[in-house]
């Protein structure tokens, strides 16, 4: 083989494999994106699970958008080859129960009242009252968001003093494919729907993106970090990946409460 010619295939990449993750619908779905030096994207379902193969440089949104496009298709084989129907829309009902932080929590749909409010129960259990009138959904997630960005920034903080770093800017995220995301300008954003999962869940989440501060990627360094702040990471991050598939479907006004993955 002359020099040249070799020094060619020495410059070819070799293909790239990796696992990753992305809401379609109301499913968590983890597929197997290989890069290669191939002109174009390609989408495929089988016993093994679903696979992209794309070109060398293509951004993850792209594939994202790609995977979009084809959501029915893929739908409908998810479902041939896997079963499992989506979660049901979440009726606001009076005596519904709704999943916060854990625990079961009664709607309370209340005539007279303006506001929405929390109260307790007489078991001693958690309420929410709602107003009968005006938009009861866009109430309950108004309530949600309140409730998840006190809880969230009390868990940052938390986590902060333990790993020595100051304390960022938090806010809630809408995102269609994060649990949450990290920036060393605008701070934690963490997605609203987390309130619904157990406490324990929400500081891996919480855990993960403070480890960001210290390192912006997802080296044996950054893992070393989320070790050091919350050694059951491995066990919580399966039991994210279970239980988001099961989250409560509220169907807001701005249609972003998919579930998603951490970063």
């Amino acid at each position: 083989m002359s020099k040249p010619a070799a020094s060619r295939l020495a410059r070819r990449k070799a293909p790239s494999v990796a696992e990753q993750r992305f809401c379609i619908g109301e499913r968590e779905l983890r597929y197997v994106l290989r890069l290669s030096q191939r002109r174009s994207l390609a989408l495929q379902v089988d016993a093994r699970g679903v696979r992209v193969a794309a070109p060398f440089g293509t951004p993850l949104g792209e594939v994202e958008g790609f995977i979009l496009q084809h959501r029915e298709w893929l739908e409908r084989q998810l479902s041939r080859h896997f079963g499992g129907a989506a979660p049901a829309r979440f009726e606001i009902v009076d005596g519904a129960l709704l999943p916060v932080l854990g625990e079961a929590v009664t709607i309370c749909i209340a005539q007279r009242a303006r506001n929405v409010r929390w109260r307790r129960m007489p078991d001693g259990s958690e309420g929410l009252e709602l107003p009968a009138g005006g938009d009861p959904r866009k109430a309950l997630v108004r309530a949600l968001r309140t409730r998840a960005l006190a809880w969230f920034r009390e868990r940052v903080r938390e986590y902060c003093l333990r790993l020595g770093v100051a304390v960022p800017a938090v806010a809630l995220s809408s995102a269609r494919t994060r649990w949450g995301s990290c920036s060393s300008r605008s701070g934690i954003r963490l997605h609203w729907r987390l309130v619904h999962l157990r406490p324990e869940l929400i500081d891996y989440v919480v855990a993960h993106e403070v480890a960001h501060l210290r390192e912006m990627n997802h080296s044996p360094r950054f893992w070393a970090i989320v070790e050091t702040l919350f050694p059951e990471w491995r066990a919580a991050r399966a039991a994210l990946r279970g239980e988001a598939t099961g989250l409560p479907h509220i169907d807001a006004a701005n249609g972003n409460d998919n579930p998603i993955q951490e970063d």
